[in-house]
């Protein structure tokens, strides 16, 4: 454990500065922070995004359900794992439970929280709550109304994991909840 003699001390936000804003996907702002030991920091910078919610899914028989899709922010067509924006108000769950029918046409009564993280700690860049959904079953085509066309695949753990390392998955909130649920420490 850490040695916490030394204590650690907030910012103090000074005055916030909104510079662009497109709500409900982004916002930049600049703000002035006074730090501990006196010195002012006039322009720290901060991004607000929109929370969002991941989904690790496994049907009954352990598949992992994924989605195969262009992501015009890397590029390039890439495995993901389902999920998407919390709306304003949302519970976390529901966000997760509405994602995983819309995207996927997987439901299921059997989710696990693994925590919400943040992707970036120095500026903000929006919260991540990460699901497991266990014993998914398929009711209906899916239907998310999204600018993206996708193919909805089942993959092993195993073929995930070669998936991974061979740079199929390169979206560090799926990688993150990948390795969580399956890490037996993390998803019990």
């Amino acid at each position: 454990m850490t040695d916490h003699t030394h204590p650690l001390h907030p910012w103090k936000v000074l005055d916030t500065q909104e510079i662009f804003t497109a709500p409900p996907w982004i916002k930049l702002s600049v703000q002035k922070v006074g730090l501990p030991d006196g010195r002012i920091v006039e322009d720290y910078y901060q991004i607000a995004l929109q929370e969002y919610a991941v989904i690790f899914a496994q049907t009954a028989d352990g598949r992992v359900i994924m989605e195969r899709q262009y992501k015009h922010g890397i590029g390039r067509v890439s495995l993901a794992l389902p999920g998407g924006a919390i709306e304003p108000g949302e519970d976390p769950l529901v966000a997760a439970q509405r994602e995983l029918l819309e995207e996927t046409g997987y439901v299921t009564d059997t989710w696990q929280s693994l925590g919400c993280f943040v992707g970036s700690a120095n500026y903000g860049c929006g919260k991540a709550h990460m699901f497991i959904a266990r014993n998914a079953q398929y009711i209906t085509a899916p239907n998310s109304g999204d600018l993206e066309e996708m193919e909805i695949v089942l993959l092993s753990p195993e073929t995930l994991m070669t998936a991974i390392r061979q740079g199929e998955i390169v979206v560090l909130g799926a990688v993150a909840a990948i390795a969580l649920a399956l890490n037996p420490q993390f998803s019990l």
